[in-house]
């Protein structure tokens, strides 16, 4: 009996360590989704393709590798985090005269992928790009915290941005390039004179 109890609970302990598949309140996103609320997170899966038009996302959005964002006045509670990234886009939407930007309540993290642009949104965290080797692009957003733009290899243009905290550039071949920026905090490194 006490065997049985032993072997009941190894095999009860082995089926917790297995990993869990996704939460029942993420949606994976293949292709398109419009102008609704997602109660949890959105995943991009590996090489998939997701463009949000004015979808309302309660948790974050997780761009998988080699996949595909485009992102048009979305609002966002939590982060946009990338890591190998095909390419990511987030921007304005405008149905008919109306504008609607794009709102990230965290941060939005572009790593290690392509391309990564960031026009006319409004993030309540930071903006950060980082090793990565399509071109970044940085315009006419606001951002509570800091821009940072660090390792990058296909170029970054930094435009008229309202940054709450610091711009900082290092480490970027080709150097990066852009102005009008009004920064709260520090203009560093190779954004100094943005």
């Amino acid at each position: 009996m006490k065997r049985m109890v032993f072997v009941l609970a190894v095999v009860m302990t082995g089926s917790v360590l297995v990993s869990a598949p996704a939460s029942a309140d993420d949606r994976i996103c293949r292709g398109a989704i419009g102008p609704r609320r997602i109660d949890g997170n959105v995943i991009v899966p590996r090489g998939a393709r997701c463009r949000l038009n004015g979808t309302r996302v309660d948790g974050n959005v997780e761009v998988k590798r080699r996949a595909m964002l485009v992102a048009r006045g979305v609002r966002v509670d939590g982060n946009i985090q990338t890591q190998n990234h095909a390419s990511v886009i987030v921007k304005t939407r405008k149905p008919g005269a109306q504008v609607l930007k794009s709102r990230v309540g965290g941060d939005i993290q572009i790593e290690s992928g392509g391309r990564g642009i960031v026009r006319r949104a409004i993030i309540g965290g930071n903006l950060q790009t980082e090793q990565n080797g399509g071109r970044q692009i940085a315009f006419r957003n606001r951002i509570d915290g800091d821009l940072q733009a660090f390792s990058n290899r296909g170029g970054v243009r930094i435009f008229r941005n309202v940054i709450g905290g610091n711009l900082q550039c290092k480490s970027n071949s080709p150097r990066p390039v852009g102005g009008g920026n009004r920064v709260d905090g520090n203009k560093e490194d190779q954004c100094r004179n943005f």
